[in-house]
């Protein structure tokens, strides 16, 4: 019997070469349609972490992600197809179109948060697909991040506040028409203007070495400045850890911003980068240069279109025109995805990937994006850092009140008479909360209970009214503040109503990784709906996700259950 000889590595190349490649092949048309949309090829290849931004420029162009395109997209990239395939189908934003399927020809999407859901979304939810006819497509959308405009929607890229059936009509005819565009807020301070009251001469002192590293690293740490986030994990003392990690590894760190903002609730970093941008972006470029970030990733959730945007242009104008040399600076574009505000996700999503949770150790300090030490800030973090160093420590640290330290922007929804953005000393209560900054309840309203931090925070009854809130007020109570992100219910609200739209929010948004997480929260949701409560079984299933989620959203889903259980057992029957 003849031996059949072993095949080289370059046997199977040539192999390889002289054939047809295994697996589905690209369309001709389809690969130039790509190549026309991602524009020239850099002589590297297209690079791997980009693969969510041309994803982006697909769904942009053709109303969704054609399977031939995808498979073009996979060849163009050198990547399998598999890989393109799980990416896009992860994300909400993304809709791949099988076997010749035809987008939809207009996209409206309707914001189910709380906020907007006691400001009549249901409604607009039931009522506009007969309206707006066949070819549109209404969606329910888990938060749009315009909680003081309820009920929000977004027809295509358009934001519309405070929502009408007639105005979303409306404004679905008009955008069928005509590109959206941009508006921006009359307050917008624009580069020049920036530039022009002084802006960027502390970052280029700092630059140029006209200040002392340590000196900053130390009134960072003085001024008591935490991630407003949500972690409140202390700013000073991280950028101390990731300065020691480039000494120790001998490599540049990277940074990596968060301005995904997807806690319902949330809409701070909106409201301050519609009007001062290049307040946040000098405070980053001092964060970059002081670590030692030789590159900065900056994340935007992608229901932001306006900023997007307008960051878009002040970057151009900036790298126009430096004050100083500029690292790198990258804008990433999310894609739905509430998880990506986990450092761990955002990360894995800069990098062109699922927004999965990473297991930690090691932490992005350490191994982050890229496998680089990484920085990582929240955009109203470093929106403080000029002041702080302009001013000093001090200034910062005695804005709070009942001994809390700084400032708070507190995202006001729900039954007050002023929603908004509300700059408070931290510490403040809710009740001096809503009587100072919000004109006091609606006419009508009394004060029920109120959620402290979003969907993850817990909700108070209106007996704890008076508790400071701040980082590590709010735990002994079975809550936190998390992003300041604050619900105001009245006695025309349940809780337990709450609870139910916080969970399915979870669950929407799970990742799918771990199985307490995604099966918890379903399962949770649907025991919620029984008019008398298991208490025993949700119990149960709030510790397991408690103990053994991966990240935060599993970990933290409990609270609005718990914080029912706990405080308004009637509304549950226990």
């Amino acid at each position: 019997m003849q031996a059949i000889p072993l095949s080289t590595p370059d046997a199977l190349r040539q192999t390889a070469r002289r054939g047809q490649l295994k697996g589905r092949q690209p369309d001709p048309a389809a690969r130039e349609r790509v190549r026309a949309l991602l524009g020239n090829r850099p002589p590297e290849g297209y690079r791997r972490d980009l693969l969510i931004e041309f994803l982006h420029l697909i769904n942009d162009a053709c109303g969704g992600l054609p399977e031939d395109l995808l498979v073009a997209l996979a060849t163009e990239m050198n990547i399998p197809i598999v890989e393109v395939f799980e990416v896009a189908s992860f994300y909400h934003h993304f809709d791949i179109l099988r076997d010749g399927a035809q987008p939809a020809a207009q996209t409206v999407r309707v914001c189910q948060s709380l906020s907007c859901q006691m400001a009549g979304a249901d409604d607009l939810l039931a009522r506009l697909p007969a309206l707006l006819g066949q070819g549109v497509r209404v969606l329910p959308s888990p938060c749009l991040g315009r909680c003081e405009q309820a009920p929000a929607v977004q027809v295509g890229q358009q934001a519309l506040p405070k929502a009408t059936v007639e105005a979303t009509v409306e404004a679905s005819k008009m955008t069928l028409r005509h590109v959206h565009k941009a508006k921006y807020a009359s307050e917008l301070i624009a580069f020049d203007a920036y530039r022009a009251a002084g802006g960027y001469a502390l970052a280029a002192s700092v630059t140029q070495g006209e200040h002392d590293v340590d000196a900053i690293l130390q009134r960072m740490e003085h001024a008591g400045l935490r991630g407003l986030g949500g972690a409140g994990f202390p700013a000073g003392r991280k950028w101390q850890i990731v300065k020691a990690q480039v000494r120790e590894q001998g490599v540049p760190a990277l940074m990596a911003v968060n301005i995904d903002e997807g806690e319902p609730g949330t809409f701070k970093d909106r409201y301050y980068l519609e009007r001062d941008p290049h307040r946040f972006l000098e405070g980053m470029l001092i964060a970059a240069h002081v670590v030692g970030c030789e590159a900065v990733y900056i994340y935007l959730r992608d229901e932001y279109h306006d900023c997007r945007a307008l960051l878009t242009r002040e970057l151009a104008a900036l790298q126009a025109n430096p004050p100083f040399p500029l690292p790198r600076i990258e804008l990433r574009r999310g894609a739905g995805a509430y998880i990506c505000g986990e450092e761990s996700a955002m990360i894995e999503s800069i990098e062109g990937k699922r927004g999965e949770p990473r297991l930690r150790p090691p932490y992005i300090a350490q191994t982050g994006l890229f496998g680089r030490p990484t920085l990582e800030h929240n955009f109203e973090t470093l929106y403080w850092v000029r002041d702080i160093l302009t001013h000093g420590p001090d200034w910062f640290a005695e804005r709070g009140r009942h001994g809390r330290k700084g400032f708070r922007s507190f995202s006001v929804s729900g039954r007050v008479k002023n929603p908004g953005v509300k700059l408070a000393p931290a510490g403040i209560t809710l009740r001096e909360l809503i009587d100072e900054h919000c004109g006091g309840m609606l006419a009508g309203h009394s004060l029920y209970a109120y959620l402290p931090g979003g969907a993850s925070g817990g909700i108070f009854p209106a007996k704890l009214a008076d508790v400071p809130l701040d980082f590590d007020t709010l735990q002994p109570h079975g809550g936190f503040i998390g992003s300041a992100a604050v619900i105001v219910l009245s006695q025309h609200d349940k809780a337990r109503d709450a609870a139910l739209n916080m969970m399915r929010f979870f669950a929407d948004e799970s990742c799918g990784q771990c199985t307490p997480c995604r099966v918890g929260t379903a399962k949770a949701a649907e025991l919620m709906k029984a008019p008398v409560w298991d208490a025993h079984t949700l119990e149960d299933l709030s510790q397991v996700m408690a103990d053994a989620s991966i990240c935060g959203l599993g970990q933290a889903a409990p609270n609005p259950v718990r914080s029912v259980i706990k405080y308004f057992p009637q509304e549950v029957g226990l």
